[in-house]
């Protein structure tokens, strides 16, 4: 089922979508008129979806398991017959230098945040036609060394590899797929950044302060809505990368 839709109403799946980040982006897209289903591992995603209102539906599914990202999507195609845009945004965060980094750690986070958003790319493909668009959200450690984030950096940075590989693949099925990197976000997962060390981080930002999901929201719906851009990376970061 590859059936296409106007850019009026695209189809979107949003992972990782019950907070922060991929909440934002899809009241974004809700509120622009899109349907979209919000993906995440709770139950509660569906009182999530509902408080958004209009089309929006809540899946449960884990980033980490292909049978139940197939299912989900082959169930979001099933009502909306397709599926125009993804979202790759679910993320786990495990800290830890290498001398207390466990394999167990590792392991979680490079199946979610590497394994996890190729697992989506294989189950959408069947419903997504000429003009679909892919955005994976990758992080700044992803191109940047930070002590204690082995993990994290190792499976951002697969990412962005995995994005351009993605895109030059799927570029002759007029598939697009790019980048989107978020720098210090006000979200949750953030808010477990010890204050001194986030403030020590927001001092090295160029605009001076965190950005908010808001912000991201804005730069991905644009990225999944540009018509001539794939194997981009694109960084929402106040200028982070810059001084870094």
């Amino acid at each position: 089922m590859t059936t296409s839709s106007t850019p009026e109403s695209r189809r979107w799946v949003v992972t990782g979508a019950s907070r922060g980040l991929g909440l934002a982006i899809a009241r974004l897209a809700a509120s622009r008129g899109d349907r979209v289903a919000l993906i995440a591992r709770g139950d509660n995603i569906d009182v999530q979806a509902k408080a958004i209102g209009g089309e929006a539906i809540g899946l449960v599914a884990d980033v980490t398991d292909p049978a139940s990202v197939t299912d989900a999507c082959a169930r979001v195609a099933e009502q909306w017959g397709g599926i125009d845009v993804l979202i790759n945004n679910a993320g786990l965060h495990r800290g830890g230098l290498l001398g207390s980094l466990s394999q167990d750690d590792w392991q979680a986070v490079l199946d979610t945040n590497l394994s996890g958003p190729l697992n989506f790319v294989r189950a959408v493909l069947p419903h997504m036609g000429e003009g679909g668009s892919i955005v994976n959200i990758g992080a700044v450690v992803g191109l940047r060394g930070f002590a204690g984030d082995a993990a994290y950096g190792a499976s951002k940075a697969g990412l962005a590899g995995l994005t351009q590989v993605l895109a030059v693949e799927l570029a002759r099925r007029g598939l697009r797929v790019n980048l989107v990197i978020p720098g210090m976000i006000s979200t949750e997962m953030t808010a477990g950044i010890p204050a001194r060390a986030k403030a020590k981080l927001v001092a090295s930002i160029p605009l001076g302060r965190e950005g908010t999901a808001e912000e991201l929201a804005d730069v991905v719906w644009w990225v999944a809505g540009s018509p001539y851009m794939t194997g981009s990376i694109i960084s929402n970061d106040g200028g982070l990368l810059c001084r870094l």
